[in-house]
């Protein structure tokens, strides 16, 4: 049976200004849903609670340091 709840999804505040560069946030039974807006459809990534502030807290990072955003997330 598919979850019909509405996520009450929301532009990011980091989302580039000119809107073709945004994602989205939502959630929906504890988890963190995250999804492209150019493409509302398309794949939905589904996260804890835990793991979405570290990935905040990761950009905001690196963002702080002039750094390009995921470059350490990845290299981990």
């Amino acid at each position: 049976m598919e979850d019909t709840v509405d996520p009450r999804w929301r532009k990011s505040s980091y989302s580039g200004n000119g809107g073709s560069d945004c994602v989205e946030v939502g959630g929906r039974g504890g988890r963190v849903l995250v999804r492209d807006t150019k493409n509302r459809t398309g794949a939905v990534l589904e996260i804890t609670p835990g793991v979405w502030r570290r990935l905040v807290d990761q950009v905001k990072r690196s963002l702080a340091h002039g750094r390009p955003v995921f470059a350490r997330a990845l290299s981990r």
